[in-house]
């Protein structure tokens, strides 16, 4: 009986108690392509993206953003060195609103879940695919055109191409 019990410890315990997930998931371009094609949803619903084709908080966040002000009660802003911007409202964390400078919306970004890895989906206001983004961790995202054609895959501040060369860099603010 006693060995029973041992067996039966050693089984059914010991994998429990193992440290075998600490590490992450690790994804090659193919295996983030494939989980991004599995995982697509539909284009936005023309109802969701009408309230937003306009940022009604324009000048507020323009202005916030030249400043350095990012992160507010409800929303938290991006800016880009084009002069773009986005807009990710806090009770609505799963989709991202981008901007022109003059504030009309660019595209809409989908994100499957808020923890990682995830699928974001970046469309246009007509409901057309622009890009597909697996955000691995807060360091790693690989995205890739329609098409599945590699764009970048960003490890840290730096992105590379398809051939592992560094086509960008980012600064990562903590």
């Amino acid at each position: 009986m006693k060995k029973c019990f041992l067996l039966f410890l050693l089984i059914f315990a010991l994998p429990v108690s193992a440290e075998t997930l600490t590490g992450g998931v690790k994804y090659t371009v193919d295996d983030a392509k494939i989980e991004l094609r599995n995982n697509r949803p539909s284009a936005s619903d023309y109802i969701v993206t009408q309230n937003n084709f306009v940022d009604k908080d324009r000048n507020a966040n323009y202005f916030a953003l030249l400043k350095g002000k990012t992160d507010f009660k409800d929303r938290i802003l991006a800016m880009f060195s084009d002069g773009s911007y986005a807009v990710n409202y806090k009770n609505d964390l799963q989709h991202v609103w981008y901007y022109a400078k003059d504030g009309t919306l660019i595209n809409i970004e989908f994100r499957t879940s808020l923890e990682y890895p995830y699928g974001s989906y970046k469309y246009s206001p007509d409901g057309e695919l622009v890009n597909m983004s697996l955000r691995v961790s807060k360091d790693e995202t690989y995205i890739f055109s329609p098409f599945g054609e590699l764009l970048g895959h960003w490890v840290g501040d730096k992105c590379y191409d398809e051939n592992g060369k560094v086509v960008m860099t980012r600064e990562i603010i903590k």
